[in-house]
């Protein structure tokens, strides 16, 4: 089980409270709607603090992001560092909002995925205008459409990794250690052995 629909992971939670719900977006991504009882650890810190995770969660975990992308890069990091029972949301918050499924919902913040959109965007547009009187600026348009491209290709985005380093993004924070403690306390009212790399 690495990939469950909406509706699956619906089920799974009102089948098992206990199971890990872990939010890998941005502060202001989780902030903005999450699911209730996620934990928020963006995927940074997952890679920062991933023997730990593995060391203190146990039992079933489902992994949230955006769009499923961020999550499913979790999964591996933390599947090939030794946790078993990892689960990632298809298609993630869009889906499971898009399925009708409750939210908790804070102040509105702009996805990651939109803020890609704008900054990519913006600076082709003025790329392009900027060419009208200096030939060498439509260079940086390709630019970014070359990195548009290596970013559907690899399904990763180097823009939207330097978006999530910004204040805006960080609003709120997160604080590792408390999140990772409750992934261990989640472990251990589910009774699960946790699994050590």
């Amino acid at each position: 089980m690495s990939r469950i629909d909406a509706a699956s992971a619906r089920s799974l939670i009102a089948a098992d409270p206990d199971v890990l719900i872990v939010d890998v977006r941005t502060p202001a991504e989780f902030e903005s709607a999450h699911i209730d009882g996620a934990i928020n650890l963006p995927l940074d810190q997952v890679d920062a603090y991933l023997r730990r995770i593995v060391s203190d969660a146990g039992g079933r975990m489902l992994l949230i992001c955006q769009s499923g992308a961020r999550a499913e890069r979790a999964r591996s990091a933390l599947t090939g560092a030794g946790l078993a029972d990892v689960a990632v949301l298809d298609g993630g918050m869009n889906a499971w909002i898009a399925s009708g499924a409750p939210v908790d919902r804070g102040r509105v913040r702009w996805s990651l995925e939109r803020q890609v959109r704008l900054v990519a965007g913006g600076v082709v547009l003025a790329s392009a205008v900027a060419g009208l009187w200096f030939s060498p600026a439509g260079l940086i348009a390709a630019f970014i459409g070359a990195g548009l491209t290596v970013a559907a290709l690899t399904d990763t985005c180097a823009m939207g990794m330097l978006l999530s380093k910004l204040p805006y993004n960080r609003a709120g924070g997160v604080n590792a250690e408390a999140a990772i403690a409750r992934l261990r306390q989640g472990a251990s009212r589910s009774g699960a052995c946790c699994t050590r790399a």
